[in-house]
Order: C-alpha cells, then structure tokens, then sequence
C-alpha cells in the first residue's frame, strides 16, 4: 500500500510512518520539519500548504493524518488554521487523489467536557464544550473528517488516550524534568484513575484502522492500554524509570483549576517559552477519571494491546539507563 503519514517528526508519526516501512508499504511523510526516517519519501511543508498537500496525496492509497498544533495555550486562530482547516484541505485532496482511506488521528479530550469519564467508550466529539483551544479544534476538525466518509473514501477516527514511550519529549521528558527541579506536585494526591496509551499499542491500532477502514468507517474509536491507574502511580512509573524521585506534594485539584484560569490569562497577554505550568483542562486531567470501555474499538479494528503498562515502564527505564 501507498500511505501518506502527516506529522512525522513527532514521536508517533515517526512510529507510524517506520511501521509501515516494515511490514513493506511505500510511505510518504509530510511535516514542517526533516522527519529522517529512511526509506521514506519526504515532502516538508504544513498541513495548510495546498501546494505541499498536492505533492503529499499524489498517487496515495491512504492517509494517516497526525498532524495538529498540539499546546495548553496558544491563539485560537492558529489551532483552527492547523487543525481544522488543514484536516479539511487533506480530506479534499486525498479524495481528489484517488485516495481509498483516510485515518484522522484524534483525541478523547474532544469529548471531555470537564467532568469524569468512567468505562466508557468513544461519546461524540464536542466542540463547543470541549475544553481548550486544542480539544475544540480537533472535536471540530474530527466533525469535518467524519463528515467527508463516503463510498471509495473510507474515514475513520481513532482517539489514541496519553500515548507515551521512550524518546517522549511532550510527556515524558516534561514530567521528569519538572519532577526533578521540584515543579510537579499531584493533584488531590493523584487519586483519579486513568488510561494511558504505550506507543506500541497506538501504533498498532493505527495500522490497523488504516487496514480495517473499509469495515470501521464512519466511527470514532478510543484507544487506551485499557489498564487504568492512579495518577501519582503512572508519573511515579516514569520519574522511577528516569531515576528522578517521585512528587513529594500535593494541592487540591479546585486550587489547581483556579491557579490555571489565572495562568491561562496572564500567558495570554505575556505568554512563557515552554508550554504554561497550568491550565484548566490540564488541572481537570489531573484530577478527574477518565478511562474507556474498549469493547467496540478491539471489535472493529481486530485490535489489542500486546505490550502492558509494566512492560513499557521496564522499556522506558532501559531507554534511559542507555542514555
């Protein structure tokens, strides 16, 4: 197969993209920046650049699509122009192209509207309840993606839930450097219960909503490793791999959600280099359940988790032990 990978200079594009290259299928990448990943065609440019779009779809019998502006803080309009508008001018193009399937790569806050989320499974995506800038765009970005399946163009959205690995530097990295300098507490003692995703799973599951998309089509579908746990103990798993110590303190999550409100205001008018300390919508991560009922995800993808929480966090501490 012909396959098209967008954002592949971040951690999960690149594992798509090298994932494909394996089992044998032509790969083109598209991003802003040199991905490296041998083997495959490369076309840099973003998502909004119609002319780089073109170069990126042609002859293309499928598309995954990872590329988003991923931040806790930012200009409306900047998310909107990457993640809706520019999953609206790749839907267009790949289906002009030629291109049979379409896999958006979404995301669960898309239907977090602030409160727990226990056992569920994929609800609708809400933009206007979602919360943040990131979460309404890509709910509305996932809408468009939806919108345009069709006969001979197969859409399929798959909601891979905190996806973590070795090489992270958007999760992992973060919480231990900020665990290390003594910036990372819990909130409400990190007792909410929640999924993550090991990178191996999402990969997996990604690959095989491109290769079921004639069968799960028109479906949002979440992806977790499906073993939920406490907060304090999935951020204790990475600072121990990372030989940090764990968070020592705790404040309570009302206090946390309070402090982002101000902090999402001052950043705003004065906005920091790094992504702001906290937000509401990471507050509410934090300190709200959230963990999903896989049933229908594993049924329309023939799907499942193969590598475990434990294993993965063994896999990290090897990463780092290398250096």
């Amino acid at each position: 197969m012909r396959v098209l990978v967008t954002g592949a200079s971040g951690m999960l594009g690149r594992e798509v993209a090298t994932a494909l290259l394996a089992r044998g299928d032509e790969v083109t990448v598209l991003q802003r920046r040199v991905s490296g990943i041998a083997g495959a065609r490369e076309v840099r440019g973003s998502v909004t650049d119609a002319v780089a779009v073109a170069e990126a779809v042609s002859g293309q019998d499928g598309v995954v699509h990872l590329a988003a502006k991923v931040s806790f803080a930012g200009d409306l309009a900047d998310f909107e122009r990457t993640n809706v508008e520019g999953t609206r001018l790749l839907l267009e193009a790949a289906r002009e192209a030629g291109a049979g399937r379409f896999v958006f790569v979404s995301s669960p806050s898309v239907a977090h509207t602030g409160d727990s989320i226990v056992g569920e499974g994929a609800g609708p995506a809400e933009p206007e309840l979602a919360r943040g800038s990131y979460a309404r765009t890509k709910a509305a970005a996932e809408l468009v993606a939806l919108a345009a399946d069709a006969p001979g163009f197969a859409v399929v959205a798959v909601r891979p839930h905190i996806v973590w690995g070795p090489g992270d530097t958007q999760l992992v990295q973060r919480v231990v450097d900020r665990a290390a300098a003594g910036r990372l507490p819990t909130l409400d003692r990190g007792a909410a219960l929640i999924d993550t995703t090991y990178i191996d799973n999402a990969v997996s599951a990604l690959v095989a909503a491109l290769d079921r998309a004639e069968s799960a089509h028109g479906q949002a579908l979440v992806v977790t490793n499906g073993e939920p746990r406490p907060v304090a103990e999935l951020v204790a798993g990475m600072c121990r791999a990372a030989g940090v110590a764990p968070p020592r303190w705790s404040v309570p999550g009302a206090l946390a959600r309070g402090a982002g409100a101000v902090i999402e205001k001052v950043w705003a008018i004065r906005p920091g280099t790094d992504e702001p300390p906290m937000t509401r919508f990471l507050a509410e991560q934090m300190s709200t359940a959230h963990w999903f009922d896989l049933r229908r995800t594993r049924e329309a993808l023939g799907w499942a988790p193969t590598v475990s929480l434990d294993e993965g966090f063994a896999r990290l501490a090897e990463y780092y032990r290398q250096g």
